[in-house]
């Protein structure tokens, strides 16, 4: 079974940058739709972004779209998360997860890994 391991996260200032990464480990997941959610203190996770194997789609939640960016580099089986412009309503765990559906379907991701924080200070 994959397993997903997130880093990156810290604390930030509101306007200041951020990249995450997720590492797949026990598995090829060039082959999958992977994905970055947020788990927000007292609310329900939320998906951020979507990527398709190839890269070449993704689907933003409106509130990241123009500020996040996902990409991913199957030869390092590792997806990233380029966060700019940061809120602090941005400040969650971010927790990656993989989709064995396509396209990309926000509900259909699991195999989620243990999260980074990120804490976006005003």
């Amino acid at each position: 079974q994959v397993q997903l391991e997130e880093s990156g996260g810290g604390l930030v200032q509101a306007g200041g940058s951020m990249r995450l990464s997720c590492v797949a480990s026990g598995g090829d997941i060039s082959e999958h739709v992977m994905g970055w959610f947020r788990h927000a203190f007292g609310k329900e996770r939320e998906f951020v972004a979507g990527i398709t194997w190839s890269g070449d789609t993704t689907d933003y939640a409106a509130s990241v779209k123009g500020r996040f960016k996902i990409s991913r580099d199957n030869a390092k089986n590792t997806i990233y998360l380029e966060m700019n412009n940061l809120k602090p309503e941005d400040t969650a765990v971010y927790h990656c997860g993989i989709s064995a559906i396509v396209p990309i379907v926000r509900t259909a991701f699991a195999s989620w890994g243990q999260g980074t924080q990120v804490t976006v200070s005003s």
